[in-house]
């Protein structure tokens, strides 16, 4: 038997549980896994609470990325055997916070051994996005880069990605989260009222590219700081970006292992900075639910 984390109702935390299922088995395509370390994410708490949709299967599974030693394989893999250390992304109905997960081949790839199991785990969500939201628009170094909520997993890991591009990156974020944010290299702005004038007060002709990892009223906020609105880009709330005129993030199938190799040669770090044990699972869930979780929360069973 095999221990996972689920949900049996759209709602608060109270509705989440651990549950012992059988071991999964691998459909075409997938590989099962013994999961090392699993990363927590606001989609998480997100889809619990419904605001994605209410088509899952209950009861559904929590987590979205996983990192773990593959023990079993499917009709058709050819680029894993048992034994081999990976990260990627969980089959739809299989959850990554769990004693054994089933991951998509298709979106899995081999773990560096550069790279331990928890930031490995933090890589195929937060890492991915990270990448793909300051790939999405094309900009040169010496241009400047301005990240809504960049105190978290996803954040952080973008202002590394801007360092990396020379990009002058500034970094969006509660007061709490300044030190994290500036050991980045990015300029710090507290978020909150006021902070259109905080920015321009460092930029005064607005910035190249602004990324939003909050939405609702802060995108709408910062928004105004952009040269061009086509330049905002957001993973939180699409349909407000593109009511003022920029767009959600789109996602790209090579972007796993791109920025995995990132992370393995030691330009960006995913911040893993909370790590709890499977049983400790309300806890983490609890610790990224605030919104003020500095860095990456990580489950490891």
């Amino acid at each position: 038997m095999s221990t996972a984390l689920v949900f049996n109702n759209y709602g608060g935390p109270d509705t989440q549980e651990l549950i012992e299922r059988s071991i999964p088995l691998p459909g075409p395509g997938e590989v099962v896994i013994e999961v090392k370390a699993a990363g927590v994410n606001p989609a998480d708490w997100k889809i619990r609470e419904g605001r994605l949709g209410r088509h899952w299967k209950l009861p559904a599974p929590l987590g979205h990325e996983a990192s773990g030693v593959v023990i079993a394989v499917g009709d058709g893999v050819d680029d894993f055997a048992v034994g081999d250390e990976v990260l990627g992304l969980p089959a739809e109905v299989y959850g990554g916070i769990a004693e054994h997960t089933v991951l998509c081949a298709e979106n899995t790839v081999l773990k560096p051994e550069e790279i331990s199991f928890a930031d490995a785990a933090a890589i195929p969500v937060a890492g991915s996005t990270a990448y793909d939201v300051t790939h999405q628009i094309e900009l040169d170094a010496g241009q400047s880069l301005l990240i809504l909520g960049a105190g978290g997993g996803v954040g952080l890991m973008a202002a590394q990605i801007g360092k990396v591009h020379q990009f002058t990156v500034l970094g969006v974020a509660d007061a709490s989260k300044k030190e994290m944010v500036e050991s980045t290299g990015a300029r710090f702005i507290e978020s909150g009222d006021g902070v259109v004038e905080r920015v321009l007060r460092i930029v005064p002709e607005g910035v190249d590219l602004v990324v939003d990892l909050v939405g609702g009223q802060p995108l709408r906020d910062i928004a105004a700081v952009a040269k061009d609105p086509k330049n905002v880009v957001s993973t939180a709330d699409p349909a407000t970006a593109e009511e003022l005129g920029g767009a959600g993030v789109v996602r790209t199938t090579e972007t796993l292992g791109k920025i995995t190799e990132v992370v393995k040669y030691g330009l960006v770090s995913p911040y893993v900075r909370a790590r709890f044990a499977l049983a400790d699972v309300q806890e983490a869930m609890a610790t990224a639910e605030t919104g003020h979780a500095a860095g990456k929360v990580i489950v490891e069973p």
